[in-house]
C-alpha cells in the first residue's frame, strides 16, 4: 500500500490524502481508516457516518467488480469532504448520466447502477465520475451544514475532485421519514457473532430488528425451509406475529435449492420499505447460502465417514450369513425406515436373506409384505430391479427404493430401503444408497468366494488324513488335528497309520513346507508314495531314500520332515517300535511310571539333498507306555514372543501316564491351544501310540 499526504496549495485548512490499495477483502476497512483519519485531522466528525458508508460502498464495488488495485483520494476543507475512488480495469466505460440528486423518499426512483451508486446518489451533496486513460472512478462530495462553500481549485492544482464541465446539482433537503446515514451505516455493519450458540438465527434476528425499526414495522419474521422434510421453520421474529389478513411486505430469500425462505414485514407502504427489505434479504441470503454450503460439506463428510465405516465393517466379515445380516443394520435408521436384502438362487429367484425395521413391532408386517407376489407387489418391484439392473421406486404402503446388488458383473440380488416418514430420499442419499449397495454386493461376493475356498480347503485337507484310525487289539492309536486359523488355506501337516505286509503297523507323521494347494499336492504325493513303497514290502530306509529322490525331482522345491515308526508285537506283552526320523522333531516317550523323555536321532529332511541319513532306533514299549509324535505347530505355538516349546510339551505329557491314547492326545491338544488366545498360525498334529496290553 502506497500513500501520499499533505496540504493543498490553497492553504493549511485543506487536508489531502491519496492511497493505493490492493484488490483485497480488507481494502474497504483500510479505505475507511484513511477517511476517518482525514476527518479527524480536519475536525469534520459530523460527516463521519455518511463518509464511511459511501466509502465502504464504492471501495467494495471496485474490489468486487473491477478486481484491480484502486486509488482512494480524500480531500477535506472547511466546507466539507470529497472522496474519489478510482480503479484500473480495462474495457469500455459505463456512461453515467449527470442529473440532479434524487430528492424522493422512494429509493427505487434511482436508475439501477448497483446499491453503491444508489446510496451515493441519496446521501452525497453531489457526485460524478472521472474518466482517465488508466481507469475510471467515482467521486462524491459531502458539504457541512451551515458551512462555508468550498473554494474553487487553484490553477495547477494536482487534485481534481470531479469532472469540471458537468458539476452535479445540489440536492434538496432529505425528507423527514428517510433513514439516516447512521442507521444505514449500522444496518450495513450488522455481522454474525462467531461465538453465539445459534449464529445464523441471531444474525437474522439482528438484521430483522434493525430494518423493522428503520421502516417502522410492527412485526416481522424470517422463515427458512432447509429441504430436510421439516418444512418452513421460523428463523427470526420481531415484534408481534403478523396476522394472515395483514397486507405484508414479502421478499423471497435468494438461496439455492433445497433452501427456500421469505422475509415478511408488517410495515406501512413507503418508498424505503421494499428496497431496504430487499437489501436485508440479500445480505441474509448470502449468509444462508454459506450455511447451506457448509451444511452440505459437513453432510458429505458425514456420508464419506459412514461409507468408510460401512466398508470396514463389511470387509471384516467373511461369513456370508453374517455379512447379509449386517447390511440392514448399517442402513437402518441412517438411510431409511426399513431395509431388506434379497439374494438370487441358482434359478434366479429372489430369496429374503435379512431384513430390519426401525420399529421392531412392524417387522412381521414387513415380512408378510415381502412375501406377497404379483406384478404390483413389493416382491414384483424387487424382481424388476434385479432383472433390469437399475434402481426402482417402491410404492405404498412401504415407500422406498430398490437397488440391485451387482458385483463383478454378476447380479446377486437386491437392496430395498424404505424412506422415513415425511421425508423422501434426496439425491445425496440415493447416491449413498447406490454406493452402499455396491460395497455390500462386493462384500457378499467376497464372503461367498471365501466360503467356497474354505469348503475346498476342508475337503482337500480331509482327503490327506485317514478317515479313521485302525482299531488293533493291544495297541492304542489316537490323533488330533487342528488346522491353521486361516480356514481357507490347506496346511502341509499330515499323519497316517498303514498296515505292513509282515503284520506290523507303520505310523507316519510329517510336515511339508509351506501352505496352499502346492503344499497339499506335495503332501498327497508323500502319503501315496509311502503307501505304495511299504505296501510292496520295501524296507523303511529304502522307502525313505526313494521318497527323497521323488521329492527332489517332483517336489517343486518343497521339502518334508518325516517320522516313521513300525510297530509290532514282541513277547511278554511288549511292543517293538522301529523308529526312523528324517529331519522331524523327536517324539516323547512317556513311561507308565510317569517318566517322560525325548528319543531318537534327527536325520535329513526329504527333498533337500540327493542323499539322506535316517538313523534307526529300536524302542520297546511296555504295557502302559506311550509314544507321542507331533509337528512343529505344537512346539512353535506363540504367546507374544514366548513359544510353547519342547520342554513344556514334555512336562504336559508326563502326568498323562496311565491314560488311554485318546485322552493323551486330547489333553495335549487342549494344553497347546490353551497356551495362547490367538488362532493357530500353523497346523497342529498330534499322534499317540500306546501299549494297551498287560504284562
Amino acid at each position: 500500500m502506497s500513500a501520499e499526504t499533505g496540504q493543498g496549495p490553497t492553504g493549511a485548512d485543506e487536508h489531502v490524502r491519496k492511497v493505493r490499495l490492493p484488490a483485497d477483502r480488507r481494502t474497504p476497512a483500510a479505505a475507511r481508516a484513511v477517511v476517518r483519519s482525514v476527518l479527524a485531522d480536519a475536525d469534520l466528525d459530523e460527516l463521519l457516518n455518511e463518509a464511511l458508508l459511501l466509502t465502504t460502498e464504492l471501495s467494495t464495488n471496485a474490489v468486487m467488480h473491477a478486481k484491480t488495485e484502486l486509488d482512494i483520494e480524500v480531500v477535506a476543507d472547511p466546507g466539507g469532504l470529497t472522496v474519489t475512488v478510482t480503479d484500473f480495469a480495462a474495457g469500455p466505460l459505463e456512461t453515467v448520466r449527470v442529473t440532479p440528486k434524487n430528492d424522493h423518499t422512494d429509493i427505487s426512483e434511482v436508475s439501477e447502477r448497483g446499491r453503491g451508486l444508489l446510496l451515493v446518489d441519496h446521501f452525497s451533496s453531489r457526485w460524478g465520475t472521472t474518466h482517465l486513460p488508466t481507469g475510471k472512478g467515482v467521486w462524491f462530495r459531502l458539504d457541512r451544514k451551515n458551512g462555508p462553500p468550498p473554494d474553487p481549485p487553484a490553477a495547477g492544482h494536482r487534485h481534481n475532485p470531479g469532472p469540471q464541465p458537468t458539476p452535479m446539482i445540489p440536492a434538496a433537503p432529505e425528507a423527514s421519514d428517510a433513514p439516516s446515514a447512521g442507521a444505514m451505516n449500522a444496518l450495513m455493519h450488522v455481522a454474525p457473532d462467531a461465538y453465539a450458540d445459534d449464529t445464523l438465527s441471531d444474525f437474522a434476528g439482528a438484521l430483522l430488528a434493525r430494518v423493522a425499526e428503520m421502516v417502522g414495522a410492527a412485526g416481522g419474521t424470517v422463515r427458512l425451509d432447509r429441504g430436510d422434510g421439516a418444512g418452513a421453520q421460523l428463523l427470526a421474529r420481531y415484534g408481534r406475529h403478523p396476522r394472515p389478513e395483514d397486507d405484508l411486505l414479502r421478499v423471497p430469500l435468494a438461496v439455492n435449492r433445497p433452501y427456500s425462505g421469505e422475509l415478511e414485514l408488517d410495515a406501512a407502504p413507503s418508498g424505503y420499505a421494499r428496497p431496504l427489505a430487499a437489501l436485508v434479504a440479500e445480505r441474509l441470503s448470502l449468509h444462508l447460502e454459506n450455511d447451506r454450503l457448509r451444511r452440505a460439506d459437513v453432510r458429505r463428510q458425514t456420508w464419506l465417514t459412514f461409507l468408510a465405516e460401512a466398508s470396514e465393517l463389511l470387509a471384516q466379515s467373511l461369513d456370508v450369513e453374517l455379512t447379509m445380516a449386517l447390511i440392514p443394520q448399517l442402513v437402518v435408521p441412517r438411510l431409511g425406515q426399513w431395509c431388506a436384502v434379497h439374494t438370487t438362487d441358482e434359478w434366479g429367484r429372489l430369496q429374503l436373506a435379512a431384513a430390519s425395521h426401525a420399529d421392531e413391532s412392524v417387522l412381521p408386517q414387513l415380512h408378510d409384505l415381502l412375501k406377497e407376489n404379483g406384478s404390483d407387489s413389493l416382491h414384483g418391484r424387487l424382481r424388476e430391479a434385479s432383472r433390469s439392473g437399475s434402481q426402482v421406486p417402491l410404492g405404498a404402503p412401504m415407500d422406498g427404493i430398490a437397488v440391485p446388488l451387482i458385483a463383478r458383473g454378476q447380479r446377486l440380488g437386491t437392496l430395498a430401503v424404505g424412506r422415513h416418514q415425511r421425508h423422501r430420499h434426496d439425491p445425496d442419499e440415493v447416491a449413498v444408497l447406490e454406493d452402499v449397495a455396491r460395497r455390500a454386493a462386493l462384500a457378499i461376493d467376497n464372503a461367498r468366494i471365501h466360503d467356497e475356498r474354505r469348503r475346498i480347503a476342508h475337503t482337500l485337507q480331509q482327503s490327506l488324513l485317514p478317515p479313521v484310525l485302525p482299531v488293533v487289539e493291544g495297541i492304542g492309536f489316537a490323533a488330533e488335528y487342528v488346522p491353521t486359523g486361516d480356514t481357507a488355506a490347506v496346511g502341509g501337516d499330515f499323519y497316517d497309520v498303514v498296515p505292513l505286509p509282515d503284520g506290523r503297523w507303520l505310523v507316519v507323521i510329517g510336515d511339508v513346507s509351506g501352505k496352499g494347494v502346492q503344499a497339499a499336492a506335495v503332501t498327497g504325493l508323500v502319503r501315496d508314495v509311502i503307501r505304495v513303497l511299504v505296501g510292496d514290502g520295501k524296507p523303511l530306509p529304502e522307502a525313505l531314500a526313494r521318497l527323497n529322490k521323488t521329492l527332489v525331482e517332483r517336489g517343486g522345491g518343497r521339502y518334508c520332515t518325516l517320522a516313521l515308526a513300525a510297530v509290532g508285537r514282541a513277547g511278554d506283552g511288549l511292543l517293538d517300535v522301529s523308529l526312523h526320523l528324517a529331519g522331524h522333531d523327536r517324539p516323547v516317550l512317556v513311561r507308565s511310571d510317569g517318566r517322560a523323555s525325548f528319543i531318537g536321532t534327527g536325520g535329513t529332511a526329504l527333498g533337500l539333498l540327493d542323499t539322506i541319513t535316517s538313523p534307526s532306533l529300536g524302542v520297546p514299549l511296555r504295557p502302559g507306555d506311550a509314544l507321542v509324535f507331533y509337528t512343529d505347530g505344537v512346539t512353535e505355538r506363540r504367546r507374544g514372543r514366548e513359544l510353547f516349546g519342547t520342554e513344556r510339551l514334555r512336562d504336559a505329557a508326563a502326568p498323562l501316564a496311565g491314560y488311554s491314547a485318546d485322552v493323551v492326545a486330547a489333553r495335549l491338544r487342549s494344553a497347546t491351544l490353551g497356551f495362547s488366545v490367538e488362532s493357530p498360525r500353523d497346523d497342529i498334529a498330534i499322534l499317540v501310540i500306546r501299549n494297551d496290553g498287560t504284562a
